[in-house]
């Protein structure tokens, strides 16, 4: 009997930071394949071409993935909500907006129509704290949902329910709206601190005023405030 030396590889792909941590975690802990990590699109259509990839973890990742790649990688992704429930784009900032404090971290495998395809395992997360505690918090709980995925091999069951369709927000929506109450002011600078997202912010005539690190305490709200002569470019969340 031959045994197959082939060596199996596993991806994550996440175009954010933080996504990186879940890529430590599953190589240190050598859990189920030689991994290795993306972070653009670019990068994932050569390694799929480069090597014998055997399943891609969707992290954080802000582009389609064509069929070409779906149909013949297992093709898994982490979205921030309840499925069906928060389908779409920028789901942490549409959970807080929508007046969420915890959600469901949903390991889901990839199909045609966007985040509809049948749930492997959920997990209960906070929403307190900063987009970028947040994410942080995601990443510790996805290890453990993507170790018991491969470790139990759990087969995916098919959504139930009404789907409820988020939309992607755009740089310009990070304008902090005329709202009279703290704790929504509060929500909507917490909900945009985090590396690579457009802060929250209001605009002087020609100065741009960022905000960051907000906090409510004792019915005061304290944030960093960063001011900006020159309008930025900033990516799309």
């Amino acid at each position: 009997m031959t045994l197959d030396s082939t060596p199996k590889y596993g991806v994550v792909a996440s175009c954010k930071p933080w996504g990186r941590l879940v890529f430590d975690f599953l190589t240190i802990r050598k859990i189920g394949f030689n991994w290795l990590f993306v972070a653009d699109k670019e990068e994932l259509n050569r390694l799929v071409k480069e090597y014998e990839i055997e399943i891609i973890f969707f992290v954080h990742w802000n582009w389609f993935v064509p069929k070409s790649i779906t149909s013949r990688i297992k093709c898994l992704c982490l979205h921030m909500t309840d499925l069906p429930y928060g389908r779409g784009g920028s789901p942490l900032q549409n959970l807080i907006l929508r007046g969420h404090t915890d959600t469901k971290l949903t390991i889901f495998h990839m199909c045609d129509e966007l985040d509809a395809g049948p749930i492997y395992i959920q997990a209960p997360m906070s929403l307190h704290g900063s987009a970028h505690d947040i994410y942080l918090r995601m990443c510790e709980v996805s290890t453990k949902m993507i170790e018991e995925v491969l470790v139990k091999d759990l087969s995916p069951i098919p959504q139930r329910g009404s789907p409820t369709n988020f939309v992607r927000r755009q740089p310009v929506e990070s304008e902090i709206p005329l709202i009279p109450r703290l704790e929504s002011i509060y929500n909507f600078i917490r909900m945009l601190d985090a590396p690579t997202y457009p802060p929250a912010f209001v605009n002087r005539g020609d100065i741009r005023i960022s905000f960051s690190s907000a906090k409510l305490e004792g019915g005061q709200l304290t944030a960093l405030a960063t001011f900006e002569i020159e309008e930025i470019q900033i990516e799309e969340q």
